[in-house]
This record gives structure tokens, C-alpha cells and sequence, in this order.
């Protein structure tokens, strides 16, 4: 049979979640291939990939997905990799270079500045390269790993997750698992998505230290900065408080004109047979 294909993000916040299929522990065969958030919404969209990490505010965008409970990339406060970095106040802020991988995070950063910081600003999506962003736009949206690593002492910082978390008190969801329902038709029988991508969040926060090792020099920071990211910035958890946040979110960024529309969460049960997996 021909296996489940995984479509992934290739930052360290996910790294908790890949344990299981990144060393082969679910008990099961997956296709997994690696890109960055916009990547996987256009997998998804596509019908290329079966599973993918989904920015949230593709998941409106894309017909036919499930969620898969209790998982997710979110934060409860500061997040350290969402920074929009600034020559300027935020209130002096005109142009923005955003992350062309991102969709999120430009959602959440124009919701924050038509609700909060004084209305709209112009967007413009640029490659990852700091100074050339900040050379040609007031600020940048960095997103990810090299947001880790950015000399904060250098610039005006925002942490977007913090701003939301300070305004709403609410914790702010970035990405879930997404299935594809079309996908359930062919999922092996005996197959429980649900706790198989639940599991494996649970093994890669028990294994933390070892991924702090592995993961430290890949993007620049010591051992105890990526245990503190991991355990202290992000959020893997999907629960009531996060979904609140999310409809929120939702609300706000409809309101706003940042997304034309909203629809309502489905999820995935959890379930073991094929047959049960199959929709209605």
C-alpha cells in the first residue's frame, strides 16, 4: 500500500512533533518531505500531500480538511520566532518586508495594525535577508529559525505573539495537523492518526534535551536556549483556551478585511478502523 504523505516544516518548533517519524517509531510507513509553511498549505491544496502542518489561516482556503485534536504550534506568550524588527515605532512604521514563506504571521501582523497600531501598512514579500529587508521596507516580518538568532539589541523588536497574548489574553495558534479527507479512504485499517501524531509530540517533549543538542548548532544558539524555545515559547497543546484564541483570531482577521472568510473547525476522531475513517 502506498504510504500516507507527510508534508512538513523544516523549523525547530516542529521538531517535537517529527520524533516519531523521524525515527521511524509510529509503527507505521510514511512519505515525509520537508518545506516551509506556505509549502504545505499548497501540498494540501493540491492533493501532493496527505497530512501537513497548516498554517491556520489556509485551513478556510482549503476544502476538504480535518484537524487532528490536541496538536498544534502556538504560544502562550512571548515567541521569540515571530519578530517584526523595526527602524522605526511601530506607530512610524509604513512598509513591511514580509517572510514569502509565511502566511500566518503577515495575518496576524496586519490584524495587529488595523485593530491596534493605527491601520493599514503596505506588505511586501521579500526573501529572508534582514538588511536587505530593512533596506528597502521600514520593517521586516522574520519568522522561524532566523528569528532565533537576530541581534535584538540592534533594533525596535516586536514579538507578534506577545502583542496578541498582551491585548486578548489569549493564547495564539500558528499551525495544526491537517488531513485530508479524501486521504481517510485509504488509510490503512487498524491506522489511528490521531494518536499516532499525539504520541509523537508526547516522545519528542519527553526527549527535549536530545533535540536541544541536535538542533543547537543547526541554528545557532546554545543547548539550554533551544530547551528553553521548546519548552517555554511554544505551545504544543490544542486545547479549549487555544481554540478560543483561534475563533478569535478568526473573528478579528474577518472583521478586519485580513481574511475574506472563516469556517468552522472539524476535527478528526479518534478512530482505528478504515471504515470508520471513511466520511459519510
Amino acid at each position: 500500500m502506498v504510504p500516507l504523505r507527510i508534508s512538513a516544516i523544516s523549523y525547530l518548533n516542529t521538531a517535537p512533533l517529527m520524533w516519531d517519524f523521524e525515527r521511524e517509531q509510529t509503527g507505521w510507513k510514511f512519505e515525509i518531505s520537508h518545506t516551509v509553511p506556505s509549502g504545505c498549505a499548497e501540498m494540501l491544496r493540491a492533493g501532493t500531500a496527505d497530512i501537513g502542518i497548516v498554517p491556520v489561516v489556509a485551513y478556510p482556503l482549503i476544502a476538504g480538511l480535518r484537524i487532528i485534536p490536541n496538536v498544534a504550534i502556538g504560544s502562550r506568550g512571548p515567541v521569540r520566532s515571530i519578530l517584526l524588527i523595526s527602524k522605526t515605532p511601530i506607530e512610524q512604521i509604513r512598509t513591511v518586508a514580509v517572510d514569502a514563506g509565511s502566511r500566518t504571521s503577515v495575518a496576524l501582523a496586519r490584524v495587529l495594525f488595523r485593530k491596534w497600531f493605527g491601520g493599514r501598512r503596505q506588505f511586501t514579500a521579500m526573501a529572508p535577508k534582514l538588511p536587505i529587508m530593512l533596506d528597502q521596507c521600514d520593517a521586516a516580518l522574520l519568522i522561524g529559525d532566523p528569528a532565533l538568532t537576530v541581534d535584538r539589541s540592534r533594533y525596535i523588536c516586536y514579538d507578534l505573539a506577545e502583542e496578541w497574548y498582551r491585548r486578548t489574553g489569549k493564547p495564539f495558534v500558528f499551525a495544526f495537523w491537517a488531513v485530508r479527507e479524501a486521504a481517510l479512504r485509504s488509510t490503512p485499517e487498524g491506522m489511528d492518526l490521531v494518536r499516532i501524531f499525539q504520541q509523537s509530540r508526547d516522545h519528542g517533549l519527553e526527549n527535549v534535551d536530545t533535540l536541544a543538542q541536535e538542533w543547537a548548532p543547526r541554528v545557532g544558539l546554545t543547548p539550554a536556549q533551544v530547551r528553553t524555545y521548546l519548552t517555554q515559547n511554544i505551545d504544543y497543546t490544542l486545547g479549549p483556551e487555544q481554540i478560543e484564541g483561534l475563533e478569535l483570531f478568526f473573528r478579528y482577521a474577518v472583521d478586519h478585511g485580513v481574511l475574506a472568510e472563516s469556517r468552522p473547525l472539524e476535527f478528526l476522531s479518534s478512530l482505528t478502523t478504515r471504515a470508520a475513517q471513511t466520511p459519510a
